[in-house]
């Protein structure tokens, strides 16, 4: 039963992850690709801070006694939020969403090949060798649909 929540969730998290992508590719091209930036990490440590102070249980690790390279992981967010603030408004949310989950799916499955960061190693087999070529695929083709529209709005006549 956790299951399917679980994954409905994530889908869930995937919508809301779009949606943020171009809404703050709007914003950054009027205010500031920095400024976008920065009004996100912002609202979202403040929303945290409270989600955390009136749900989260006690924890026996903290922030200060967890091994340093594990803290890391909040610098690749702000990689992320500003690389898709700069990034939509030139090339749209649907190519920008398709390069993200490209460069997710393919890390992850470098991750899991591997066993970086401490995790279980699940090794490349031909089915995952498939789908990292189908991302592959998917990331040319949005973006040869995205040089011809730009081919056509610059021949156009005005």
């Amino acid at each position: 039963m956790l299951l399917p929540l679980i994954f409905i969730l994530l889908l869930v998290g995937g919508a809301v992850l779009a949606a943020q992508s171009s809404i703050n590719g709007r914003l950054g091209a009027k205010a500031g690709v920095i400024e976008s930036s920065w009004l996100t990490f912002v609202i979202g440590a403040v929303l945290t801070f409270l989600l955390m102070f009136f749900f989260e249980p006690a924890q026996q690790a903290t922030l200060f006694s967890v091994p340093k390279w594990q803290l890391t992981g909040a610098l690749f967010g702000v990689v992320y939020m500003l690389a898709i603030v700069f990034a939509v408004p030139r090339v749209g949310t649907a190519a920008a969403t398709v390069a993200v989950i490209s460069g997710q799916l393919l890390m992850s499955l470098l991750i899991d090949h591997f066993g970086w960061l401490s995790n279980t190693v699940r090794p490349l087999d031909a089915s995952r060798y498939i789908a990292m070529a189908l991302l592959i695929g998917a990331i040319g083709l949005i973006y040869l649909s995205h040089q011809q529209r730009h081919r056509r709005m610059v021949n156009q006549p005005s």
